[in-house]
């Protein structure tokens, strides 16, 4: 198949956002509030001696548009921004389906692999600017920890992370990319810290979480006035800072004259996915488009799936401020899978309230992840990309509405994200789809 030259939708650096698109002023309503624990304490006033204080601004602002530092804005396009849309014609002659099929790639060009670096590079700017020494954060796939890495070594900054266990003794690779950027790296859960130890205590094999990883982070904060804590997903100015992935894909989709049916990404706290949606959403809320919204997550931890909508801490420890969220239980334990960015109890409090509403729906598979490793290597062998665990469910659930499709004939235009790359990530694929092939 002759490729053609409207199938690669790419935009200048002069065309690159010069503004973060902030949903909260357009929302139905107020997004219920943080609050604190009914056992006392001032949660929320501990944020401001732990979080970076730009951050904490631009999660309760008002502001629809937040301007992006010129600065900071050199920084994102000499690290490739802006990133191609992508029209799948081999992926719909494979399917045999009417649907048009698009995807977003984040992994293209990305210096660390995957759209962690959007909000890194942020993160990391604010706070070389106020003048703190380090951040401290937690990693569970370790795409977010490979990020800031990066992104404090640009800024001339210490990084503290700490890396769910299990995916840190599967991955040296990965482990390797965080200290070559001067990141010191923790298996979590820790010794070094009080919640790690605690653990470690009853089971010095415990494989972690990314929400037992966040309480490490935090607690490390707390005691290290020089840091200040990152969190790579699930709060508002994370999201914040990923709708240029959104922001971008629009304009794509106007420059190429078509009109998205349905929107796809993966979720597990929902950066990606707020990233990618966020800025349709609120085009949606202004009748300004029609458009469906699909999260794509496992079982292991489906939290909009099967969680329920209400207040929750966002750590293991519960030490965080209580946030309104569809969640499975801060304290719930999950089952490991190789997609480890989605293993996290609970998701956004904006992408919770627009599955509340009606606005987000949300699909889960199944937790031997069989059927999404083949849907990657469908991927693989007729586009060429090759997707981290965590976004080859996104291309399951693009794949599935476009055999819907083709059952129901409907011409509909699929748009999905690819949030990172597998390169790191073989050996996952070599344990889901060639495990025989190994053993002979």
């Amino acid at each position: 198949m002759t490729p053609k030259a409207e199938d690669v939708i790419v935009l200048s650096p002069d065309e690159f956002p010069r503004y973060w698109y902030n949903i909260l002023p357009d929302l139905p309503e107020s997004l219920p509030p943080p609050q604190n624990p009914p056992t006392g304490g001032d949660r929320i006033a501990e944020l401001q001696q732990i979080m970076i204080p730009e951050c904490l601004r631009m999660e309760f602002s008002d502001n629809r548009w937040i301007p992006i530092p010129d600065e900071l804005r050199e920084v994102y396009i000499r690290i490739g921004r802006p990133r191609p849309l992508m029209r799948c014609r081999r992926l719909e002659r494979y399917l045999k389906t009417p649907a048009k099929l698009y995807v977003k790639r984040e992994d293209m060009g990305s210096p660390t692999g995957s759209h962690k670096i959007n909000t890194a590079l942020a993160q990391a700017f604010f706070a070389a600017k106020a003048g703190f020494e380090g951040l401290v954060t937690e990693t569970g796939a370790g795409q977010w920890g490979s990020a800031l890495a990066y992104a404090t070594a640009l800024f001339d900054l210490r990084c503290v992370i700490f890396w769910v266990r299990f995916a840190y003794n599967w991955k040296p690779g990965r482990r390797i990319f965080m200290q070559l950027y001067r990141g010191e790296v923790h298996a979590s859960p820790s010794p070094i810290t009080e919640v790690g130890r605690k653990l470690l205590e009853k089971d010095p094999n415990h494989p972690g979480s990314l929400s037992i990883a966040i309480s490490e982070g935090l607690e490390y904060a707390r005691v290290h006035d020089e840091f200040r804590y990152a969190l790579g997903s699930v709060l508002n100015h994370v999201l914040l800072h990923q709708t240029i992935i959104g922001l971008e894909t629009l304009l794509q989709c106007e420059k190429a004259g078509i009109q998205p049916g349905i929107m796809i990404s993966s979720l597990g706290g929902g950066s990606n996915f707020g990233g990618f949606v966020l800025p349709a959403i609120g085009e949606v809320l202004k009748g300004k488009r029609q458009c469906e919204f699909l999260a794509a997550q496992s079982l292991a931890a489906p939290n909009l799936v099967k969680g329920e909508y209400r207040y929750d801490y966002a750590d293991a420890a519960g030490t965080t401020p209580l946030l309104k969220m569809y969640t499975l239980g801060h304290d719930t334990e999950m089952p490991v899978i190789r997609a480890e960015g989605l293993r996290y109890h609970a998701a956004a409090p904006i992408i919770s309230y627009l599955r509340y509403k009606g606005i987000v729906r949300a699909v889960a598979y199944a937790i031997d992840e069989k059927e999404v490793f083949e849907a990657a290597r469908i991927l693989a062998q007729t586009e060429g990309i090759t997707p981290a665990p965590e976004s080859a469910y996104s291309a399951k659930a693009a794949i599935d509405e476009a055999l819907r499709c083709r059952e129901s004939g409907e011409e509909k235009v699929i748009l999905f994200s690819i949030s990172g790359h597998g390169f790191l990530d073989l050996d996952a694929y070599a344990e889901k789809l060639f495990k025989e092939e190994l053993r002979r």
